[in-house]
């Protein structure tokens, strides 16, 4: 069968033909928009349009990793996650990611080192995030968000294929967080 050939940005972008903004929020907004698909048909597309994000893989020297344990309202569970936050007014992904690890984890790192960015959902989200692997971790710590009640969780790297396989990682970008540090360490998941 011979294969198709790919197809450009512009043979498949689809083109707003009227915005509609529904929501604008503190850390995001929602708009409603009709769009012109490339086959000509108007569809609706739901978009959040989200501040960017940074998070980091907190690895100390004893091959543990550091992850946050929090309550999240939207889900109503308790979840475990690579430390996070968003990017504020003023900063670069770097001083939000210093800043963010002093909040919830007490620490700083001697290295931060830029492992990727991705979006947390594109089918309906902009956020961008920005992911970091910090190593060299040293005690500094800035006061939590008033909003904020978080706990910090010392996790064995031997450990994480079986938080993983047993679904007790479930926030998308510690998963994806933890399966990139465990291929870069070597580390398989066994069914």
């Amino acid at each position: 069968m011979p294969q198709e050939k790919e197809k450009t940005l512009e043979e498949l972008q689809e083109v707003c033909v009227k915005e509609n903004r529904v929501f604008d929020g503190k850390i995001l907004s929602v708009r409603s928009d009709d769009v012109r698909t490339p086959s000509g048909h108007i569809a609706k597309r739901e978009v959040v349009e989200h501040k960017a994000a940074v998070g980091m893989i907190a690895l100390t020297e004893r091959k543990t990793v550091l992850l946050v344990r929090q309550y999240r309202y939207a889900v109503n569970e308790i979840m475990l996650e690579v430390c996070a936050g968003l990017i504020e007014a003023g900063e670069d992904p770097v001083q939000a990611a210093e800043r963010e690890m002093q909040e919830e984890l007490g620490v700083k790192a001697k290295t931060l080192q830029r492992v990727g960015e991705f979006y947390a959902s594109p089918g309906f989200c902009t956020e961008m995030f920005t992911l970091f692997l910090a190593t060299g971790l040293e005690k500094s710590s800035l006061p939590q968000d008033e909003d904020e009640n978080v706990s910090v969780i010392e996790l064995a790297l031997s450990d994480i294929p079986k938080m993983i396989r047993e679904g007790k990682i479930r926030d998308s970008k510690t998963f994806a967080a933890l399966s990139w540090l465990m291929a870069k360490e070597g580390i398989l998941i066994d069914p």
